[in-house]
């Protein structure tokens, strides 16, 4: 029988000491995988919606017939698995900053990591997303200055909300024109945003892009016993 809560992996990192636990929800009796950084909450699997929203509203926006597409930060890998979902994917790069996440998931500790680790699509990267997205050589370690279709973003709690100050200049003008030189002309940027639309941000794209948006993505919260909301930005070269 398995235990109603397990902490499955713990390991201190230089962003902080990062957990994996999984606990039996009472209410379903499903299993449920979190991810804490210190005292916070980063991820849950009672919670995706946003994040395969990420993916879809960002692809489905991507100009080409096969794709070429990164995701930063790879978590639980919701984001990820959506991508590879999309029969148009060519080939998934993910850069993720924490090795021990991407251990999780070659070493089958969540419920996705297999399925990613055995596509011979998708790539794990070991590397800080925020760095590569604005140096020169660009987000493949492997080739300098390559481009892709999309780069879909999900690693901060919002542009005004990060997690490190170092991610923060990328939210900025000169951060989001450095990023938009790794896309194809018609390429897509997207980023997950936990809180409502911000009007600066969405100027910030809107001066950089050709065309931007920000989509709400409503789903059911059954803790609050009503609906929460995330946002995708979405903005095209």
């Amino acid at each position: 029988m398995r235990a109603r809560f397990e902490e499955i992996d713990w390991q201190p990192t230089p962003m902080g000491e990062i957990s994996l636990r999984r606990r039996a929800d009472p209410s379903s009796g499903e299993q449920v995988y979190e991810v804490k950084l210190g005292d916070e909450f980063l991820m849950s699997s009672m919670f995706t919606a946003g994040e395969i929203a990420l993916a879809r509203l960002g692809l489905a926006q991507a100009a080409g017939g096969e794709l070429d597409v990164v995701v930063g930060g790879l978590g639980l890998g919701y984001t990820a698995d959506a991508v590879l979902d999309d029969t148009r994917v060519r080939s998934l790069t993910v850069v993720e900053a924490l090795g021990e996440v991407i251990g999780w998931h070659e070493r089958g500790l969540v419920p996705l990591g297999e399925r990613l680790a055995e596509d011979a699509r998708c790539r794990f990267v070991h590397g800080d997303f925020f760095a590569m997205a604005t140096h020169p050589d660009g987000l493949d370690p492997d080739t300098a200055g390559r481009r892709f279709h999309a780069v879909l973003l999900d690693v901060d709690h919002s542009p005004e909300h990060v997690l490190h100050p170092s991610h923060a200049s990328l939210y900025r003008p000169e951060g989001l024109r450095a990023l938009a030189e790794r896309l194809y002309p018609g390429g897509v940027f997207a980023l997950w945003s936990n809180d409502p639309p911000e009007e600066r941000f969405s100027a910030v794209l809107a001066e950089v892009f050709a065309e931007s948006e920000a989509r709400v993505v409503t789903f059911a919260n059954p803790l609050q016993e009503g609906t929460a909301t995330n946002t995708v930005y979405v903005a095209r070269r």
